[in-house]
């Protein structure tokens, strides 16, 4: 339990506004109290959910749909989302913080690939968050493997949950656009609270997806592209297929921190390093690091820096190499010289806070982009 709440405790400060040297128990907001403690009963908290059967998340305005069973018996749990449709999810005032995201839809690869979500705080026109649904819930290349971080819990049948904290000040809007080429089933709940006090530069939570396939021979991989002003890199899941034989993760992070130029500041040592593990890859998902998948070429990895953050106060840029390894007999001795610049698929959905207004994101990835290559390639006939 204690760990629980650590972790609860340390996301929930990420985004809410404090001075530098405030001790993290007194920047906490009331929603992260000891779970007993009921000072927020009669407010200023209060609790809010929307879904097809409440869309607004206005008080007592939930299952009023007539089904089969009739009025309040499970009348609106699902819709059928029609190829190329966008369904608003959440349009609400604040201020307030969404405290928990659970969806589910077709467990199939082109839909977790093709589904976009897209975020919009405090009025902002251009979105926060712009996504494929996948990735946004902690999984590269559409493949569905049961596992939980500190950030996502993912079920075997495409159960997909995300747990950060996204506090608003103002509004909250969230979009879904189905652009599988089909209709699609959803059924989704997204928990908040009303009556949150954010700072009015609480950082806002941003994601970007990325896709290189293939990547450049020689050019590092952005996980995330030059941000000014200030902010707090989260972390970033990313997706590895790799385009030849023998080890392609030898390519060392870089994070280039307010003012960097050439060199950055934090610099890991190989990219299986870099999410926490060693010696190649393995499956092996943990709360703030790991793989989930390692299969046929594909693998699935995660990074997340809460209790190890990465601040910026004027600007921000992450990059990752694609450097391999020739296959030479590993020997300390020669090491470096056996090194490979290579060229794989790479993906990430990579994830901060910082304040609106924002810069809008880069140009996403289009349909095709996004779907292509997501499943392995036949073996040859015998």
């Amino acid at each position: 339990m204690r760990s629980v709440l650590l972790v609860a405790s340390l996301l929930a400060g990420a985004c809410l506004a404090a001075e530098p040297r405030v001790e993290a128990s007194q920047r906490l907001d009331p929603g992260s109290l000891e779970l007993f403690d009921l000072s927020n009963a009669t407010g200023p908290l209060v609790s809010r959910s929307v879904s097809f059967e409440n869309p607004t998340g206005a008080p007592g305005a939930g299952g009023t749909v007539a089904g089969p069973l009739g009025v309040g018996r499970k009348g609106a749990p699902a819709r059928m989302i029609a190829s190329g449709e966008t369904v608003t999810l959440m349009d609400v005032t604040g201020p307030g913080t969404i405290r928990h995201v659970w969806l589910t839809t077709a467990p199939l690869a082109a839909v977790m690939r093709s589904t976009v979500v897209r975020a919009f705080w405090d009025g902002q026109e251009h979105p926060s968050i712009e996504a494929p649904l996948g990735d946004l819930f902690g999984f590269a290349h559409g493949r569905i493997v049961p596992y939980q971080s500190a950030v996502h819990s993912v079920g075997i049948k495409g159960a997909l949950n995300l747990w950060l904290p996204m506090p608003f000040t103002k509004s909250a809007r969230i979009e879904l656009t189905n652009e599988s080429g089909g209709s699609i089933p959803l059924f989704f709940q997204i928990d908040y609270t009303l009556g949150d006090v954010h700072a009015a530069d609480v950082g806002r939570l941003h994601v970007l997806f990325r896709r290189e396939n293939p990547t450049t021979l020689g050019r590092d991989f952005e996980l995330l592209p030059r941000r000014t002003g200030k902010g707090r890199f989260l972390g970033t899941v990313i997706g590895v297929r790799s385009l030849g034989p023998l080890w392609w993760g030898e390519g060392e992070m870089k994070a280039y921190l307010d003012g960097d130029t050439e060199f950055p500041t934090i610099v890991g040592t190989g990219a299986e390093d870099y999410v926490g593990l060693s010696w190649g890859m393995q499956a092996t998902p943990f709360l703030y690091h790991g793989a989930s998948l390692n299969d046929s070429g594909f693998v699935s990895m995660y990074r997340w820096h809460v209790v190890d953050p990465i601040y910026w106060s004027r600007d921000i840029r992450i990059t990752i190499q694609q450097i391999g390894y020739d296959g030479s007999p590993m020997d300390p001795a020669t090491y470096l010289s056996s090194l490979v610049e290579r060229s794989d698929d790479w993906s990430c959905a990579s994830f901060w806070y910082e304040p609106v207004p924002s810069a809008p994101l880069p140009p996403p990835a289009d349909t095709a982009t996004r779907t292509a290559d997501l499943e392995p390639e036949p073996a040859p006939p015998r």
